[in-house]
């Protein structure tokens, strides 16, 4: 058919300036049109169920880098278990009580401690909280919606529901039942900002360097004899504010211990001897001389520390002398080091896990008693510390220092930099406190703990067999209840002398033994409810604590469903869960809390598998501060790059693999320049050619793809692509259900860019019908199968333009038209084409039957070769544009020459080389060397190696030709392989004609021929011509289908681009449906598209000649001759409208006299036919 003969495409066109974002924006609104999410789940109800649980956030933020990179895993693995046939609810959940929110309410309000609440009134307090609880979570719907994730929020769960929070009380009650909670006194990391005990997994989330009192102080001994009268004991310390609780010295017994005379003061001290540095710090420089020791000290004695055991002091403080009967002593343990301080560590059991263990050990303090504890749950020093009363205790270490300096205690102060815990929510220094506490014996479970997480499946491992592990090694009892007012309440009623207690495990069990209906579980609903005692001691009151929040987190996966109060069968049935994910910092986190409960219940993991990301830290490789506002805002990102980009670039990151990852806002639009434009313009050219082919169609038929004539393509392009295609959804499959993105992602990528560069590069011309109409089509519905599966493969990774891409080809696939059926939509249908949704399509699996390994190498061949001779261009600096002679590929290895010359045509086409030839004489053009492996045969050989590599030196070509082929040789009696030897070949052609670049495996070179001839520099100048029209196409914003002319002038006398274009007609032709003709053939009444004027070099080094293109409408070309006899009819001619005056014969009558312009002699449909038709003299070449 010819251009004159184009009918309409009935497939809709793509505008080629695409905005992600505003295509995003658009697929949401389809998307809420189709009530999408909950379509899918109703397609999916009655298939096998996939449970996963999603880890509570706080709804008092907005979300942040790391919501939206735990949220897109979360995504992505969901959505492609419900695509493979799985039914995936996926619910939303708020983390609403504990520390986050009652924090901000104490900033609000101005609150300082427990008794301003009290005074306030814990009913009105907790109102606060209920307030702002769920203040962010329209925000939270609309960014998490916006990225594209499919979660029910409208079914959420909550920690402050009575049922979630009644199933937290099932929890703890069971745990009561088997012995694994118990109330006791421990020393615990504690938030004074938020007058609270944290546990140990909490204390570890903030550690921050920070600057320290690094002080010295003397205790002076008293009624140990006459021999130590005058001597003290020196103590190290960084916590100044703990000495006015001192009770006790420890030492090492086993550790050598010096007293010592200071040489400047004379006073006599005791300390570890191997920490002599501390109090002389020039004993750790190079100035120290040992042999002038005797200039700064004397040592009078040695002794072991179990010797100093029991010896007596007097107590820096006189607040609590009282204890002087068991207190202010030496004791001894073996906790106590030589590594810091002076190897004597003073004792405050009320601020030291390790004090208060050895002051219990050693009778200084008694079990059960109360002891010294003079700081309040704000961190004040309490009316006992008289002289540093109502201080916060950090803020007294100065004036405690300036009192010790008083008494003269004070031996050296100095400070020093070291890695301190903070309060994750308040930000502020956690102190060391005792404080009475609930509970969970996790040592009694560790041993299970252990094995349950064998059970599991982290990605990565490391996390799991490192640093998941060893935190469960050291797992320690964890503290669950919290002195707070805004949380689940512990379910405890206790008789007043604690002897008598009642575990409530249910709402309806309260209600039965306190006779009073139960609507709220609340303090402020429930605090007042007493229980009358089953022992006579009157009404059982509930003890004051709430549950740690992380205790609710850890309950999530029962409370969320009510259980065991409902949907036992289905919780039971769908235990543990198949999936988690959340951030590297919940291994002492969520990961543990929920670890140790399921363990603890069901002696089971609570999960399968577990996908374990890395931080995102801002781009300088610091934590994103909003402070310091050093990240960009989440949502400008979206709205410039999209949701796709983001979510792509997170997830195709080193964070993926527990990592960190420096965010670049330049990083997200790399994702749009490299992956989502080629994609978008690979669909875009497919659609054109879909719509040039119907246009072109003699028969005027629809394009349809059929899957069965892309299978049984014998074309090598379409073989591969196919092959490659199978092979990606194979291995898309056995990665994802390994959990392993970070491996899925780069492959989807790289094929993306495989069909981009290769494919579609390659096949260009014929896809544009450059091999038949029919080849055309085979190629068409090749590449309409590869779109569509990648927009199902990549549809949990970038549900955006996925769904774009689906919808594009949707409407062509032969099921489109079961969208309609007895007048309406089939909305829940997952068959291809008629499915309303990528998303509701299961993915495809691969058909090993497709798999082509021989067509995978022949493209990895060429792939090579091309890459290769590319390289050689660069090196000698020729330009593409400019054709080669001659390639030239020499291999001994005839898979590659195979390959070569079955994508001979490729090659040629794609690096512009005239002819190629394979040899596998490599002695004709290689010279053959060997060069050792230094280390590997060092390894091997040892001392040996010399002489080793000395016989390398030696081997002849003919040794080496036999090393390659036998892949090993012998050698000073031992055989080498080609792993410690490696073989050199060098091209030794003529460097002035050839130039020549070898695979890095050395068993492929290819040689150029770089010589330059008349025929070389027309085809140059003409790709150049050719190359400017299609420019100039796409400048004007011309369609495929639109039909243009070429005509140029050129400066100078040569006509050296008349000469290039006339040898190159055809292939100009062939690419832009245009032949350039000289501007004297152009009608003057054609109307210009497009121009320009630029310069073209005639070869290298010469002049340049000066071309100008222009491009027009088809315009009617009258033969010249008839402006000659009849200028009238010409004129007319010229001012016809083209669509109508190109169809027949005219006349023209005017003052009764007839004119007569016949078609095909007196003027022509275009300037090439007139040109054809009336041959002038040079211009036969047009046809």
């Amino acid at each position: 058919m010819t251009d004159s003969m184009i009918s309409e495409a009935k497939i809709d066109d793509i505008d080629g300036n695409i905005s992600f974002p505003l295509e995003e924006d658009k697929i949401l609104k389809y998307w809420d049109e189709i009530d999408a999410f909950n379509t899918s789940l109703e397609i999916n109800k009655d298939l096998p169920e996939y449970s996963f649980y999603d880890g509570p956030p706080f709804a008092t933020g907005l979300p942040h880098y790391g919501h939206i990179l735990a949220g897109t895993i979360k995504d992505t693995v969901t959505r492609y278990y419900h695509q493979t046939g799985r039914n995936c609810y996926r619910r939303f959940g708020w983390d609403c009580h504990g520390l986050p929110v009652e924090y901000e309410i104490d900033q609000k309000l101005g609150i300082k401690s427990k008794d301003d609440v009290l005074a306030m009134g814990i009913a009105e307090y907790n109102k606060h909280c209920r307030s702002i609880v769920l203040r962010y979570t329209a925000e939270w719907k609309k960014t998490v919606t916006r990225l594209g994730r499919w979660i029910d929020f409208d079914n959420d769960y909550k920690t402050m529901d009575p049922k979630f929070m009644e199933s937290v009380w099932w929890v703890f009650e069971t745990l009561h039942k088997k012995g694994l909670v118990y109330k006791g006194f421990k020393v615990m990391p504690f938030s004074t900002a938020c007058a609270t005990p944290l546990s140990n997994f909490e204390a570890g989330l903030n550690y921050k360097d920070v600057r320290d009192p690094s002080i010295v102080v003397s205790f002076s001994l008293k009624d140990n004899g006459e021999k130590w009268d005058g001597c003290s004991i020196l103590a190290w310390t960084s916590t100044p504010w703990t000495l006015p609780s001192n009770l006790a010295l420890c030492v090492h017994p086993e550790l050598t211990y010096a007293l010592i005379r200071d040489i400047k003061t004379g006073n006599r001290w005791i300390l570890c001897e191997q920490r002599l540095v501390q109090i002389y710090p020039i004993i750790g420089t190079k100035k120290w001389d040992p042999k002038k020791s005797g200039e700064t000290y004397e040592i009078l004695g040695t002794f072991q520390g179990k010797d100093l055991v029991g010896m007596k002091y007097e107590p820096l403080f006189p607040y609590f002398s009282e204890r002087a009967g068991k207190s202010f002593k030496v004791v001894a343990d073996s906790y106590v080091s030589s590594d810091d301080g002076t190897g004597i560590v003073h004792q405050a059991p009320a601020f030291g896990e390790d004090d208060y263990r050895v002051c219990i050990g050693n009778g200084v303090v008694t079990k059960g008693e109360e002891i010294p504890c003079p700081v309040d749950f704000n961190g004040r020093f309490t009316s006992e510390v008289t002289d540093f009363q109502g201080r916060y205790v950090k803020e007294a270490d100065n004036d405690i220092c300036a009192a010790l300096k008083a008494k003269g205690r004070m031996v050296i102060k100095d400070q020093y930099t070291h890695s301190y815990p903070f309060c994750w929510r308040s930000d502020t220094p956690l102190i060391y406190r005792a404080v009475p506490s609930w509970f969970v014996a996790v040592e009694k479970l560790k041993e299970r703990l252990i094995e349950n997480n064998k059970k599991t499946h982290w990605v990565p491992t490391a996390v799991q067999e490192k640093r998941f592990h060893n935190w469960l090694l050291d797992a320690k009892d964890w503290a669950i209840s919290r002195n707070r007012f805004w949380g689940t309440p512990i379910p405890l009623w206790m008789s007043d002398d604690g002897e008598e207690i009642v575990v409530i495990g249910s709402i309806q069990q309260l209600e039965q033994l306190s006779g009073q209906r139960i609507t709220d579980l609340h303090k402020e609903s429930i605090d007042h409810i007493t229980i009358p005692s089953k022992l006579g001691k009157g009404e059982l009151k509930r003890v004051e604590e709430v549950f740690d929040c992380w205790f609710e987190s850890g309950s999530m996966p029962y409370a969320q469903q009510h259980y065991p109060f409902e949907n036992k069968q289905k919780f039971e049935k769908n235990f543990p869960a198949d999936f988690v994910a959340e951030g590297l910092d919940q291994t002492r986190g969520w990961f543990y809390t929920l670890s140790v409960l399921s363990t603890a219940l069901f002696d089971a993991p609570p999960f399968k598998h577990l996908i374990c990301n890395g931080l995102v830290l801002a781009e300088n490789g610091k934590k994103m501060s909003k402070r310091l506002q050093n990240y960009p805002d989440p949502n400008i990102i979206v709205d410039k790059y999209g949701a796709d980009s983001l979510r792509l670039y997170l997830i195709d990151s080193p964070v993926v693999r527990a990592e960190s990852l420096r965010f670049r806002k330049a990083g997200v639009e790399a994702v749009v320049k490299d992956v989502f434009l080629p994609w978008f313009n690979t669909l875009r050219f497919f659609v054109q050619q879909a719509r040039r082919w119907e246009m072109t169609d003699n028969e005027g038929k629809p394009f349809l793809p059929d899957r069965e004539l892309t299978f049984s393509s014998e074309n090598v392009m379409d073989t591969w692509v196919i092959a490659s295609l199978q092979g990606l959804v194979k291995f898309f499959h056995e990665e994802m259900e390994a959990y392993r993105l970070y491996t899925v992602v780069p492959k989807l990528v790289n094929f993306i860019r495989d069909l981009t560069n290769w494919y579609v590069r390659l096949n260009r011309l014929r896809l544009k019908g450059s091999d038949g109409h029919e080849e055309a089509r085979v190629g068409l519905t090749c590449l309409y199968e590869v779109l569509l599966v990648m927009s199902q493969l990549m549809a949990p990774f970038s549900p955006f333009f996925s769904e774009y891409v689906y919808q594009s080809l949707r409407k062509i696939h032969p099921n489109y038209k079961k969208r309609n059926e007895s007048g309406s939509e089939l909305g829940k249908s997952s068959e291809l084409g008629a499915a309303q949704s990528v998303h509701y399509l299961k993915l495809p699996r691969h058909n090993p039957d497709l798999i082509n390994k021989q067509s995978e190498a022949d493209m990895k061949n060429m792939q090579m070769v091309i890459e290769l001779v590319r390289l050689g261009r660069d090196r000698r600096n020729i330009s593409l544009k400019m054709p080669l002679k001659q390639l030239l590929v020499i291999s001994t290895n005839e898979n590659v020459l195979n390959s070569v010359r079955k994508l001979e045509a490729y090659i040629k086409s794609e690096v512009n080389i005239l002819d190629i030839e394979v040899s596998r004489e490599e002695k004709k053009w290689c010279t053959v060397s060997a060069e050792p492996n230094n280390k590997l045969i060092g390894q091997r050989f040892g001392k040996e190696a010399k002489e080793i590599k000395a016989a390398l030196k030696g081997l002849s070509e003919e040794q080496l030709l036999t090393l390659l082929k036998d892949q090993a040789i012998s050698l000073k009696g031992h055989e080498l392989n080609t792993e410690e030897i490696l073989v050199v070949r060098s091209f030794k052609g003529d460097s002035s004609v050839y130039e020549a670049c070898a695979s890095s495996e050395g068993d492929v070179i290819v040689a150029l021929d770089i010589r330059k001839d008349r025929n070389i520099l027309q085809q140059r100048i003409a790709r150049e011509i050719l190359n400017r029209i299609q420019k100039l196409r796409k400048k004007a914003g011309l369609n495929m289908s639109d039909n243009v002319e070429a005509f140029f002038s050129e400066s100078g006398e040569n006509g050296i681009i008349t000469e290039a274009i006339k040898a190159n007609a055809s292939m100009i032709k062939e690419a832009t449906r245009a032949v350039p003709l000289p501007t004297e053939f152009q009608p003057i009444h054609a109307p210009v598209i497009v121009s320009e004027t630029f310069s073209i070099e005639e070869s290298d080094g010469k002049e340049s000649v000066t071309c100008s293109l222009a491009l027009t409408r088809p315009a009617l070309s009258v033969n010249p001759a008839l402006n000659k006899a009849d200028s009238v009819m010409f004129g007319f001619l010229g001012s016809l409208d083209y669509s109508v005056a190109r169809q027949e014969d005219w006349q023209l009558q005017l003052d009764e006299r007839k004119y007569l312009a016949v078609k095909d002699k007196d003027y022509f449909a275009s300037a090439v036919e007139m040109v054809v038709a009336l041959k002038p003299k040079g211009y036969e070449w047009v046809r």
